[in-house]
C-alpha cells in the first residue's frame, strides 16, 4: 500500500513490517538496478516532497519555504508486496546505497498476510530455533583398547547399502523360490534428497546432476540423487547417468508417462525406486507444486495443463492400508525393471513409522525405508504444518532402529533419514549422530541449495519464497529471468567442495572408532548428550 492512500484499518507502515528497506539518497544514482532485481516488487521509484526554509539574516526578512521535489526509492507497505530480506538489492547496488534491515519490533506482518480467505504458505524449513542434532557429542575416542585410525594418515572409504540384505539361507531359500534375491546397491551415506524438477530451476538440476555425475565418474564416490516428485526431463532417463538417479514415485504419479515410455530405450537401471507416502516438509498436505511454477516444460512432464497448482493426494487411491501398498506399489515397480532395482518407500516421521516398519520386515521386496523429520523441507506449506506438525527424526529413526534390533533384522533393512540434517552448518556431524542412532545413510536438500547455490532462505524467515517461483537467486524459479542468474557449471563445482568437505568431516569423526570398513549404524555408546531426559528417550549416555 502506498503511502499517499488513504488510512484503512489494514493499513501497515514500515514499522510493522519484518524487513525494512534502509536507502541513502546521498548515495544513490538512481541507476534502477534495485528495484529491477527486486523478486517481490518491495520497491518502487517514488518522487518525494521536500520543504525547504530560505532565510536572509543580512536583510531582515521573514524567512520562507520553498517546496521541491525529487526522485527516490519508496518502499511498498501491502502486505502481498513485504519485502522478504533477500538483499539482491545490495548486491546489484554500485554504491551500497540500499540495503534490507531486520526489524526489532514483533512481526505484525503476520496477522495480515492471511487475507481472501487464504492463510500464509511459504518455502523453506519451520522458522524454530534449536536443534537436538547440534548438541549430541561424539564421546568415545579409541587409543589404547581399540585400534584407532588417523583421518588424516588412513586411506578408507565410507559406504553403505540400499537393498535388503536377507541372511545367507533366506537368501538361497528366496532364490529357489522366486527365481532371483533382492538387489543391493552400495552407495554414498548422504543422499541428495528429493527436490522436484519444477521445484527447482533447470539450471539448479542441471548443475546438481552434473556434480553428482563428476563425483562419480572422476573421484569414485558412488554419490545418490533423488527425482523428487514429477519426473524427470526425457534425455537423462535415456542418459547412461540414469545409475546415479533414485527416480521417486508418489500418490500424483505425475511425470511416470514419460519414465514408462522410456523403459525400452534406458541405457541404465536407475539406482533406485522411491516411493513417497509424505514428507517432513510439509506432513499431512503431502507434495504441492503452485501453480506458479507449472509452466509448458513441466506440465508437458508432468502431463497436466499450464498453469494450475498441482497437490499430491494424500494417500495413493488404489492403496488403503499398509499391506496394499507393499504388495500392489513395491511389487509392481520390481516388475517393471526386472527385479534388477531396488524399491523402497519414503514416509514422514510419525508415530505410525512402526507400524510400517514393522510391515515392511515380513516383506523382503521392501529394500528399505526412508524417514521424513519434522525440520526439512524447501516446499511450498501451510505454516501451521510447517511449524506444528511432524516427529523429530532423532527419536524415530532410534525408535525404528531399535525395533529392528528387537526383530534381530537390524542388518536387513537399512533407515535412510533425512529432515533438519545441517540445519546450521554441521551436516557431518548430525549425519554421524543420525547414523549412531540407526540410520544407514541420511538425505539433505536444503543445505545442498545453501551451500552449492547460495540460497538465502533461513530459520529467521529471511527470504523463504521457494514457493511462489521468485527465488532471488534462482534455484526454485522457472521464470527465465530468474534462473538465468544460476549458472549450473558453479552449482557443480560447489556440490563436488560440499561433498569433499562432508567426506573429511565424516571421517574425523569415524576415524577414532577403528571403523574403516564399515559405517558406525546404531553404534550409540560413542554418543552422549548433557540432557538427561534425551539421554534416556534416546538410550544413549548422559554427559556433563
Amino acid at each position: 500500500m502506498s503511502s499517499n492512500t488513504a488510512i484503512m484499518p489494514s493499513t501497515l507502515s514500515l514499522k510493522d513490517l519484518p524487513w525494512q528497506v534502509l536507502w541513502d539518497k546521498d548515495k544513490c544514482t538512481l541507476c534502477g538496478r534495485c528495484t529491477a532485481v527486486c523478486p517481490v516488487n518491495a520497491i518502487e521509484l517514488g518522487v518525494f516532497r521536500k520543504r525547504i526554509v530560505e532565510t536572509s539574516l543580512n536583510s531582515g526578512q521573514t524567512p520562507s519555504s520553498i517546496y521541491k521535489t525529487y526522485n527516490g526509492i519508496r518502499q511498498k507497505t501491502n502486505p502481498a508486496y513485504a519485502c522478504v530480506g533477500c538483499a539482491m538489492c545490495t548486491m546489484v547496488c554500485p554504491n551500497d546505497a540500499i540495503i534490507p534491515a531486520r526489524n526489532h519490533e514483533e512481526d505484525k506482518l503476520k496477522f495480515h498476510v492471511n487475507q481472501a480467505g487464504h492463510p500464509r504458505r511459504r518455502g523453506g524449513r519451520r522458522n524454530v530455533s534449536g536443534n537436538l542434532l547440534d548438541r549430541i557429542k561424539f564421546t568415545r575416542i579409541s587409543m589404547l583398547t581399540d585400534p584407532a585410525l588417523d583421518a588424516g594418515r588412513h586411506e578408507f572409504e565410507l559406504r553403505t547399502l540400499l537393498g535388503r540384505v536377507l541372511p545367507p539361507e533366506e537368501n538361497l531359500k528366496f532364490l529357489r523360490e522366486n527365481g532371483w534375491i533382492p538387489p543391493v546397491r552400495e552407495i554414498y551415506p548422504l543422499i541428495i534428497g528429493g527436490m522436484s524438477f519444477g521445484a527447482l530451476s533447470p539450471t539448479m538440476w542441471e548443475g546438481l546432476q552434473m556434480g553428482v555425475a563428476y563425483l562419480n565418474e572422476e573421484l569414485g564416490m558412488p554419490v545418490r540423487i533423488s527425482t523428487g516428485e514429477g519426473g524427470c526431463p526425457p534425455r537423462l532417463l535415456r542418459s547412461r547417468f540414469l545409475k546415479y538417479v533414485i527416480l521417486q514415485i508418489a500418490s500424483g504419479y505425475f511425470g511416470w508417462d514419460e519414465i514408462i515410455h522410456a523403459l525400452p530405450d534406458m541405457k541404465e537401471d536407475p539406482c533406485a525406486i522411491e516411493i513417497k507416502y509424505g514428507q517432513g516438509a510439509k506432513p499431512g498436505d503431502g507434495g504441492l507444486l503452485m501453480w506458479y511454477k507449472v509452466n509448458k516444460l513441466i506440465a508437458a512432464i508432468r502431463g497436466v495443463p499450464v498453469g494450475i497448482s498441482l497437490p499430491s493426494p494424500p494417500t495413493h487411491q488404489t492403496q488403503y492400508s499398509i499391506e496394499e501398498s507393499v504388495a500392489k506399489m513395491i511389487q509392481s515397480m520390481y516388475m517393471a525393471w526386472g527385479f534388477r532395482v531396488p524399491v523402497f518407500p519414503k514416509i514422514s516421521a510419525s508415530s505410525t513409522s512402526l507400524a510400517v516398519l514393522n510391515n515392511l520386515t515380513r516383506n523382503p521386496y521392501a529394500a528399505g525405508l526412508g524417514i521424513d523429520g519434522e525440520d526439512g523441507g524447501t516446499g511450498a506449506a501451510y505454516d501451521v504444518s510447517m511449524n506444528h506438525m511432524g516427529h523429530p527424526i532423532a527419536s524415530n529413526i532410534r525408535d525404528c532402529y531399535l525395533n529392528l534390533v528387537a526383530l534381530g533384522k537390524q542388518n536387513e533393512i537399512p533407515l535412510f533419514a533425512g529432515g533438519g540434517i545441517g540445519k546450521n552448518g554441521d551436516l557431518a556431524a548430525n549425519a554421524a549422530a543420525l547414523i549412531m542412532l540407526g540410520a544407514s545413510g541420511v538425505q539433505t536438500g536444503k543445505y545442498i541449495m545453501q551451500a552449492a547455490a547460495g540460497c538465502l532462505g533461513s530459520e529467521s524467515d529471511r527470504c523463504n519464497i521457494c514457493n511462489i517461483g521468485l527465488c532471488p537467486k534462482g534455484i526454485t524459479s522457472q521464470d527465465p529471468r530468474l534462473y538465468r542468474r544460476l549458472d549450473p557449471e558453479k552449482v557443480a563445482e560447489r556440490v563436488v567442495d560440499v561433498y569433499l568437505s562432508f567426506d573429511t568431516e565424516l571421517k574425523k569423526i569415524v576415524a577414532p572408532l577403528g571403523r574403516s570398513t564399515s559405517l558406525p549404524i546404531g553404534m550409540s555408546d560413542a554418543l552422549g548428550i548433557n540432557d538427561r531426559d534425551v539421554a534416556e528417550r534416546l538410550k544413549i549416555a548422559y554427559v556433563v
